[in-house]
């Protein structure tokens, strides 16, 4: 990513934009515009007699990318956030891709296109092919297919790689906002060393680069702001209110003051919720509330013990496997399962079978399915795959010594789903007795809500399940047969309309009336504004991303939960979606 210089209008022209905040805070600073993501890339055709001279430069061009993403790999630093490592791994076994080098070079002697041309051509085919699956993760992938092509593009065009504009003489580099397209992994780390106050980019997600290294970084960060890039100069006031994903360039004195006083005051809000962390989430009803953590990789057990957490509510195991070409062995994800159950000894630790399959694709799998979604995938894709299932099993079940292991079932629809998937327990079991590894007792398990027909009739399943945990983002989509992520009818993605919350107040009900442990482990559960509502649906047990634990917590134990189930209970029966303004919550 190359800095790109603007020269200044003679006046500064005010306006915001709307993006979506993925990290909250606020930071005030001066912009640092990074060049974009996508190059302009010479085009033009070579003799044919070229064209074995133009794929050896091609390969010269990967290699020394591959070689710089190996060399930052195993050069970073012990502070350098530990998302890194996977993030670039990605871009090094993508730049490695035979496919990639292959087609490229077939674009290059079918077309007698120059590599740089024939690079970009063929890395957008592919980067199309990613954009129309129906996976967050695998669509925001997206970025990962434009950022090595743009590293080995500058390769071929002789620019070499990232160079950080020159900061010697601002007066606090810790008010300096990065405003990009794009950020990669590697740009990333190289940003980090400078203590930026926030970044803001045109492209991303939740799960983009972006979002997760911010995220451990803890700095404010909006993405999805489309031009951002294009539209602010360097040096330019911004104002980054990551909690309503707004960006303000050359704000007003009335604005800057407004949010100074913001910014102040979110300080001295974390400075007393970190004060709370040990204290217990009881409502002032005395009602005690589990509050636990989703996590993705096994290090991120550590921000959740320091958040205060009551145990692992969601740890989505298909992480371990993603972006890598050989998957992980029995004895890595061992070590990986073990890892966050020896952190968490008195706690529980609930472990997501994988959630693979459809459009999450393993080592050059691919889908022919109509509709992805609805395909073959989670508990579905590990019954038809028992050699990858079992290898998982049989890790849990080891690792299951060192803690307090429940093992979690996505997508469960049918019961038969729920014996076949007993059945492989017990088949794993008595392939550790052969080999006289141990194993606990004590194993719980239990499944997710996320199909509608699970949440109908919960009670069989709750019958022969120890507990379920409700994934409100699939539950929604599913229900209301909406993609959330499909612009043209994402706003009609409602987590209040009243067959969602039915649904909710159903498994939650049914849980109580058989004692069965009843969790929510999807956005709402962290989402601050849900959570008095979800109180009042009366659920006992939340699961979110570490960050957001004491903000909810704080609203547990402001919350009467007795009252709050007598407005809920009546506002269920309206046809329209819920006003939680109208319900005073």
């Amino acid at each position: 990513m190359t800095h790109t210089e603007h020269t200044p209008t003679r006046q500064s022209t005010v306006f915001t934009l709307q993006g979506k905040g993925v990290v909250r805070g606020f930071a005030i600073g001066r912009a640092v515009v990074m060049g974009a993501a996508t190059l302009e890339v010479s085009h033009y055709r070579i003799a044919s007699e070229d064209v074995p001279a133009e794929c050896a430069r091609l390969d010269h061009a990967l290699k020394i990318v591959y070689d710089m993403l190996q060399h930052t790999i195993d050069t970073l630093p012990a502070d350098a956030p530990k998302e890194l490592v996977p993030l670039l791994t990605v871009h090094s076994l993508l730049v490695s891709d035979p496919e990639l080098a292959g087609q490229t070079k077939a674009l290059i002697a079918s077309r007698q296109y120059n590599a740089e041309w024939a690079l970009s051509t063929q890395g957008q085919m592919v980067a199309e092919q990613f954009a129309v699956m129906d996976d967050d993760y695998i669509r925001e992938r997206v970025a990962d297919i434009h950022q090595v092509i743009e590293r080995v593009i500058r390769i071929l065009a002789g620019s070499g790689e990232l160079m950080l504009p020159d900061m010697s003489n601002e007066m606090d580099i810790n008010s300096l906002i990065v405003v990009a397209h794009d950020i990669s992994p590697g740009d990333m780390l190289k940003l980090r060393g400078g203590r930026f106050a926030a970044f803001v980019t045109d492209l991303g997600g939740p799960t983009s680069h972006t979002a997760i290294v911010a995220r451990s970084m803890n700095v404010p960060a909006v993405v999805g702001l489309g031009n951002v890039r294009s539209l602010v100069h360097d040096r330019d006031m911004l104002i980054v209110d990551g909690e309503n994903g707004l960006v303000y360039v050359n704000p007003t004195s009335e604005i800057l003051d407004f949010y100074q006083r913001k910014q102040q005051a979110f300080i001295q809000e974390r400075a007393e919720l970190i004060l709370s962390k040990d204290e217990p989430a009881i409502t002032l009803d005395g009602k005690r509330i589990r509050l636990e953590a989703n996590i993705e990789l096994p290090h991120e057990v550590s921000q959740a013990l320091d958040m205060g957490a009551d145990g692992i509510g969601l740890f989505r195991s298909e992480f371990l496997f993603m972006g890598r070409k050989i998957l992980p062995t029995e004895e890595e994800q061992f070590e990986a399962y073990a890892h966050v159950l020896r952190a968490m000894p008195d706690k529980p630790v609930t472990i997501r079978t994988l959630d693979l399959g459809s459009d999450k694709t393993l080592d050059g799998e691919a889908t022919v399915a109509v509709n992805p979604a609805l395909g073959l995938r989670a508990v579905r894709y590990c019954l038809s795959r028992p050699d990858l299932f079992m290898t998982q099993l049989r890790a849990l079940l080891r690792a299951s010594v060192h803690g307090r292991l429940r093992i979690l079932i996505p997508m469960l629809s049918h019961m038969h789903e729920l014996h076949a998937v007993r059945d492989a327990i017990e088949l794993a079991k008595k392939e550790l007795d052969a080999v006289g590894m141990q194993y606990s007792d004590n194993i719980e398990l239990g499944a997710m809500v996320e199909i509608p027909a699970i949440a109908i009739a919960i009670e069989p399943f709750l019958k022969s399940l120890d507990f379920v945990s409700i994934g409100t983002n699939d539950l929604i989509q599913y229900t209301l047969a909406i993609d959330r992520v499909d612009n043209e009818v994402s706003d009609l993605y409602d987590p209040l309309h009243p067959a969602v919350l039915r649904l909710i107040s159903h498994t939650i009900q049914a849980g109580e009336r058989v004692g069965k442990s009843v969790a929510i482990c999807g956005e709402m559960a962290g989402d601050a504004r849900y959570t008095k509502l979800l109180l009042g649906l009366g659920l006992n047990e939340f699961s979110m991303h570490p960050q957001q634990l004491l903000d909810v917590k704080k609203l547990v134990r402001t919350s009467h939960t007795n009252a709050l189930r007598t407005k809920i209970a009546t506002a269920l029966n309206r046809a329209e979606s819920i006003d939680l303004n109208s319900l005073g919550i």
